[in-house]
């Protein structure tokens, strides 16, 4: 290996005989200056800021869209995954109802409290988690969001997450689109 830095450029085939100066190159690639990722005749840059490639490789994104899709594959998860767990919340009312004759209200406190308990705070913890389950079983301050957390269902607060995943989901996935066919 040199101790060269890399320039970028992509290294010229072994064989390969230089064009003579004013003629076309036989493969179809413009000449470029030193540094520069040569392109097809023609060719424009693509919106993503990368050159594409003679050989129809997919060309490196940039920041902007690699944030956006990773911005929009966590709304289409907590999208698609707020609205399973709606309907399943939904589905084990339904049944509860159907069996026993009467609605189970589960709260937003009730489903935070039992979501917290399986997933992350075991008895005896400490911290801030361990601190919000001891507020959903006994409030001693905010007494006011621990009634609107009782009274308001866990299905609509589920319902409304997945609404609100899926719009993320749906807006990236626009913008995305709209800078791909953005002319440069």
């Amino acid at each position: 290996m040199s101790a060269e830095p890399s320039t970028g450029a992509q290294p010229a085939p072994t064989g390969a005989q230089p064009a003579p100066t004013g003629a076309q190159p036989s493969s179809g690639v413009e000449p470029v200056p030193n540094g520069a990722q040569p392109t097809s005749t023609g060719a424009q840059a693509t919106s993503t800021g990368a050159q594409p490639t003679s050989t129809g490789a997919q060309p490196t994104p940039n920041g902007g869209v690699v944030l956006l899709r990773i911005t929009g594959t966590f709304g289409a998860v907590l999208g698609y995954g707020c609205l399973a767990a709606f309907l399943y919340l939904i589905s084990l009312q339904i049944y509860q109802w159907f069996r026993e004759g009467d609605w189970t209200h589960i709260g937003v406190a009730d489903g935070m409290h039992v979501w917290l308990t399986r997933c992350c705070v075991k008895d005896g913890d400490t911290g801030r988690l361990a601190a919000l389950v001891h507020w959903l079983d006994a409030p001693a301050d905010w007494i006011g969001l621990h009634k609107v957390l009782e009274i308001l269902p866990a299905s609509l607060a589920l319902f409304a997450l997945s609404i609100l995943g899926n719009s993320i989901f749906i807006y990236c996935r626009d913008w995305s689109d709209a800078r791909r066919q953005r002319p440069m």
